[in-house]
């Protein structure tokens, strides 16, 4: 079973890409990963596809980032990592197409690899931003590199430090520029295809450049950071059980939505 939808229409140019497993919250299993490896791979030879809209089913979440039953077996050495999610943006795929990812619900954790690699972010009023590793006792590498190229230094180092007892709303994501536009309920999908269908009307030659321009003048600093993240992840992660014991416990407080 496909967990993307892919819809394109080339009369605007525009591509929407749905995570498609709204029961699981559009967690990323590995098939999910594959299949957005192959679809970014799919765009840059698709020449009528020059702007690219990135969503998740259902209302509830745009993505809670790596499914929990996703078995990956981890090497012992601290200086490797086998991590699924590294390869799941368009960045990593080398598309530099632009994508505009419309946010509605929750978006967490590993839902940043996604976050991360969009060029913008448009999202309704139901949207909400967090990052649980240190709750479960997890270190945010990864995660908190992307989005600190995105947001305020204390903005972000809030939202990793206070794990799942605390959430970035969707009008506090605006304010500190995380958020590019924000919508009524229901209203992001339709915000950002109108965005993406501006853009893909310019010169794709020139958007394109414009696009890898732009990411030039993160890449340096982020794959600096990159290089420490295995051995931040093997050092400070707790063992397997103790996680799923601190995933399993039920009697938290309700996060905080600021």
């Amino acid at each position: 079973m496909r967990t993307l939808r892919i819809a394109s229409d080339k009369d605007t140019g525009v591509a929407v890409v749905t995570l498609d497993r709204p029961e699981r919250l559009n967690a990323i299993d590995l098939a999910m990963a594959r299949e957005l490896t192959e679809a970014w791979r799919a765009f840059r030879y698709d020449d009528g596809v020059r702007a690219v809209v990135l969503t998740g089913a259902g209302g509830r979440a745009f993505s809670t980032g790596l499914d929990r039953d996703a078995v990956v077996p981890q090497p012992s050495s601290p200086y490797m990592q086998d991590d699924p999610l590294l390869g799941v943006g368009p960045k990593a795929n080398d598309l530099w197409k632009p994508v505009v990812a419309a946010v509605a619900g929750m978006a967490c954790g590993g839902a940043f690899y996604l976050l991360g690699e969009s060029d913008f972010v448009v999202a309704d009023t139901t949207a909400s931003f967090f990052d649980p590793h240190t709750t479960y006792g997890m270190v945010s590498a990864y995660e908190s590199v992307l989005m600190g190229q995105r947001m305020p230094y204390g903005e972000v180092a809030r939202m990793v430090l206070m794990g799942g007892a605390e959430r970035i709303g969707a009008r506090r994501a605006y304010d500190i520029g995380l958020v590019s536009e924000l919508t009524e309920e229901g209203g992001a999908v339709e915000a950002a295809v109108r965005c993406a269908a501006v853009i893909a009307r310019q010169p794709a030659a020139a958007v394109e450049g414009t696009v890898r321009a732009l990411w030039a003048g993160r890449e340096a600093a982020r794959a600096h950071a990159y290089a420490q993240a295995p051995h931040l992840i093997a050092l400070g992660n707790l063992p397997a059980d103790r996680q799923a014991e601190l995933f399993g416990g039920r009697d938290r407080e309700a996060p905080r939505v600021r």
